[in-house]
């Protein structure tokens, strides 16, 4: 079953990896970077090597958004991002696990200082979940 690992995050400024830039990972050493970076790094082989790993993206600066309206007039186009919050969605990765348990287990090894993640199962026409 495939699944969507959703990083949000609340960068200052923004950029990629969010953890160079969130309050809690400018706090940390190069050090403790450098040895998240190997780690997640491992984990990214060992899941593209598996199959598990489908695909992946880092989005923009949710400054650069636009969202788009339906009212009864027409469609309502506005700049900016579509929450008013502080955390933002950073990127995403799909992933194919066969058991919501290994999801669960690779998804705890993607959030970063300052970031947190949510697992959520993806629909496919015809799929488990439908």
């Amino acid at each position: 079953m495939k699944y969507v690992i959703l990083i949000h995050s609340n960068p200052e400024p923004w950029g990629h990896p969010t953890s160079l830039y969130t309050a809690e990972g400018r706090a940390l050493s190069k050090e403790h970077h450098e040895q998240g970076d190997r780690s997640f790094e491992a984990m990214l082989e060992e899941i593209s090597a598996s199959g598990e790993l489908v695909t992946a993206e880092a989005l923009a600066d949710p400054a650069s958004s636009t969202v788009h309206r339906w009212t009864p007039d027409g469609p309502l186009v506005t700049d900016g991002p579509f929450a008013e919050t502080k955390e933002q969605l950073a990127g995403f990765f799909l992933i194919d696990c066969a058991t919501r348990q290994r999801a669960e287990e690779l998804a705890a090894q993607f959030a970063g200082p300052g970031s947190h993640v949510e697992l959520r199962p993806a629909m496919w026409a015809g799929g488990d979940d439908q």
